[in-house]
């Protein structure tokens, strides 16, 4: 595991320093920026004794690479690290029925970073999905997902689908997302103990996935496009569910 991680963006640079300040170990901004947004992320710095690097753009370019850093990058011990034994404790002392996201191989890091930022909105409790054919936690992620990547726990699991049964073994009922399904997301039952099962970008569930899941449920579509951006559909079901837990 790396003993650093980079965070860029400012709502990712704010989230960690409010939730985690102990873990930024050095901070840059650029040099000269002066707005009201990234006078708050100083002030957030000053306040945890952080002190802060003025650099120019240029360096931040270099760092953040394609990323759009928005004139801040902080350099932070790595997070907790959430594994299978994480995930079955949070199960074991949520006081609310729990409200889960899997994403069976999503491999793009902005879909992966804009379902985290749904997921965080929609108060999941946790994302899971599986470690390897599948994007992972990175700068990228982080940027995308507004801070949500610092305050939702993402758990990258070995074997999804055994993950999936023992799920389904704790009382969590599994409502997979699939174009060939009968039922719509609005007709489907979303409350109580849940498990939203979102496919990869193009292919979807895979078959093992799919037929895990206790239900298949879809986005109706009106228009002559046949299916949704991952990240969209996972907040339109998401939401769905949210709309039918809180009636």
């Amino acid at each position: 595991m790396s003993k650093t991680e980079t965070l860029y963006g400012l709502h990712a640079v704010t989230t960690v320093l409010k939730s985690a300040p102990e873990r930024v170990l050095s901070l840059m901004a650029l040099q000269g920026r002066q707005d009201q947004r990234v006078q708050k992320v100083l002030q957030l710095a000053a306040q945890n004794g952080i002190s802060v690097e003025q650099v120019a753009r240029k360096k931040l370019d270099a760092l953040a690479g394609d990323g759009n850093h928005q004139g801040v990058i902080a350099h932070c011990r790595p997070g907790q690290a959430h594994d299978e034994n994480f995930l079955y404790h949070l199960l074991d002392h949520l006081d609310e029925a729990p409200f889960l996201l899997v994403l069976d191989g999503v491999t793009d890091p902005h879909n992966l970073g804009a379902c985290l930022r749904s997921a965080d909105a929609a108060g999941v409790h946790a994302v899971i999905a599986p470690k390897d054919n599948a994007a992972g936690l990175n700068p990228t992620v982080r940027k995308v997902a507004c801070g949500a990547a610092e305050s939702v726990p993402f758990i990258p699991v070995t074997n999804l689908a055994r993950t999936l049964t023992q799920l389904q073994e704790r009382g969590l009922w599994l409502r997979g997302a699939a174009g060939e399904a009968k039922a719509t997301v609005y007709q489907s039952d979303l409350t109580g103990p849940l498990v939203l099962v979102m496919g990869a970008e193009g292919s979807g569930l895979r078959r093992l996935t799919r037929e895990t899941c206790d239900e298949l449920i879809k986005i109706p579509m009106a228009g002559s496009v046949s299916s949704l951006n991952v990240s969209v559909a996972t907040g339109v079901c998401l939401f769905e569910a949210v709309r039918q837990r809180n009636s």
